[in-house]
């Protein structure tokens, strides 16, 4: 069987190819060329025809043709008929990730953005802003008050610094879930907090049970741990209960993620009664529970946000709870937590060391001094988002009105449904037009939502009629190609 069996996996693998200078055909083919220097493409591996491939990346034949004749040229693929189009057997390539490349996965084209910088794209890969304004004032306060006594000790937490395990216990009492300190992990972000969990319970082969859509960052933490990923559909209220139920009951899985508050990227809010339910159900299955409400922005004022999903487990279930400021507060502020019974705690610390052997001491204690203003921050972003909102909503309606989204309960994105058509392939037409997409078949395990996207609203005013602006260009011009029908495609 061939490594790399299908158009989407070729389109991954090139990524933002159609960016930059000179002839389309010789971008192509240099992404191509790239792609085999970096060991993602391999001597042997089979590339999509020509037709077929132009028809993924929504380009005209004689562009594919052409850039494959470069390549031969270079000795880099060879074409016989019968067998196709493959990489060279005798190509030499590079140490894989020898130039510092993000490695594999779904999320591979998302994190390559960070490390490449936007350039003249606009990204929307990523929901995030600038800090909030309370960064500063702390910070200041912080180098006044505090710091020739944390510069005298050792600087060494390993499950993080006293003061900011306490500031966190006590947020997560105050929103109903009653915590103690040494219940409470800080970790590198919520992202070591996932990694650090799936480590713990996850062994290759096993199940986890995850929310479709979601996020590729969590889900290729999952794969990389050999986890096969069972997933359950969203309905107005969270995870649909009867296939939670079914799944637990079949598949006996080690791990159930879920994002409560609120779910990336649709923006759901798990109602209490869904999340009651579910919290029954893991404990009836004895099944560990690991809640993600890391991407806690957007909030309108007018709903209440019930206590997070632990504190409606019954007292035999395996709760656990990620939490970070990232979204909050500041991208740049690398702090998050897990929660979860004291036991367990201590065996991710063990984890943690191992891993670096503890978070940076100052971003600590400038995250306690932010956690008590945590809620006051939060409003704010609120309104500043909600106006975000308001004008990408409009914004969408005028220029685009054919696409269809959900207003989201919460978080910093739109979930956004382009009618009958596969947002693969107009993502390569619109960063063409200089918007990098994110197709909502690489946030689906199952390959669903083919004809999704995310789209962050977490931009500027001037920035958000730009992208809009782009994004209705590129949908004109793919309307006029003609578009290619949803597909359902296994990842």
């Amino acid at each position: 069987m061939d490594r790399i069996s299908t158009e989407r996996d070729v389109v991954t693998l090139l990524g933002d190819w159609a960016t930059g200078r000179g002839p389309l055909y010789r971008r192509l083919a240099n992404a191509i060329g790239g792609a085999v220097e970096d060991g993602a493409l391999l001597p042997g591996d089979r590339l999509p025809s020509e037709r077929k491939l132009a028809q993924t990346l929504r380009v005209s034949r004689a562009t594919v043709v052409a850039a494959y004749e470069e390549l031969r040229a270079r000795s880099l693929l060879v074409s016989r008929q019968g067998s196709g189009t493959r990489i060279a057997r005798d190509v030499k390539v590079r140490p894989p990730t020898a130039d510092g490349r993000v490695p594999g996965g779904t999320a591979v084209t998302i994190f390559q953005r960070l490390i490449d910088g936007p350039g003249e794209l606009i990204s929307i890969a990523v929901a995030a802003g600038g800090a909030a304004p309370e960064l500063a004032v702390a910070l200041r306060e912080l180098v006044r008050d505090d710091l020739d006594e944390l510069l005298a000790g050792p600087g060494y937490h390993p499950s993080g610094l006293p003061a900011l395990r306490e500031a966190i216990a006590a947020h997560l009492t105050g929103a109903g879930l009653p915590t103690a300190q040494d219940e409470i992990l800080v970790t590198t972000g919520a992202h070591q907090g996932l990694v650090l969990v799936t480590e713990l319970y996850v062994r290759p082969g096993a199940t986890v049970v995850v929310e479709s859509p979601n996020w590729p960052g969590c889900l290729d933490v999952f794969r990389a741990a050999g986890a096969r990923l069972a997933t359950v559909p969203l309905d107005d209220e969270g995870p649909e209960i009867g296939a939670v139920a079914a799944l637990l009951r079949e598949r006996k899985p080690a791990l159930l993620y879920l994002m409560p508050t609120y779910h990336n990227p649709t923006g759901l809010l798990m109602s209490a009664t869904r999340r009651r339910r579910i919290a029954e159900l893991a404990a009836e299955h004895e099944v560990p529970v690991l809640e993600d409400n890391a991407y806690m922005t957007y909030h309108p004022e007018s709903e209440a946000v019930p206590a997070p999903l632990a504190a409606y487990a019954p007292a035999r279930a395996e709760m656990l709870s990620l939490g970070s400021l990232a979204k909050a507060v500041w991208g740049g502020l690398r702090i998050g937590w897990v929660r979860g019974p004291a036991e367990i705690v201590q065996r991710l610390a063990r984890r943690k060391v191992l891993a670096d052997i503890a978070s940076p001491v100052l971003d600590q204690a400038l995250a306690a001094r932010l956690l008590p203003r945590l809620e006051e921050i939060l409003a704010a972003r609120a309104k500043e988002l909600g106006e975000q909102l308001d004008h990408v909503d409009a914004l969408l309606r005028a220029r685009l009105p054919g696409w269809r989204w959900r207003r989201p309960d919460g978080g910093g994105a739109l979930w956004v449904e382009l009618p009958g058509v596969d947002a693969t392939a107009f993502a390569q037409v619109a960063v063409r037009h200089g918007v990098d997409v994110v197709p909502g078949g690489a946030m689906d395990p199952g390959g669903g939502h083919a004809n999704h996207i995310r789209l962050p609203f977490t931009f500027a005013p001037e920035v958000l009629d730009e992208l809009v602006d782009r994004l209705a260009r590129a949908w004109a011009e793919f309307e006029r190609h003609g578009p290619a029908p949803a597909t359902q495609v296994v990842v």
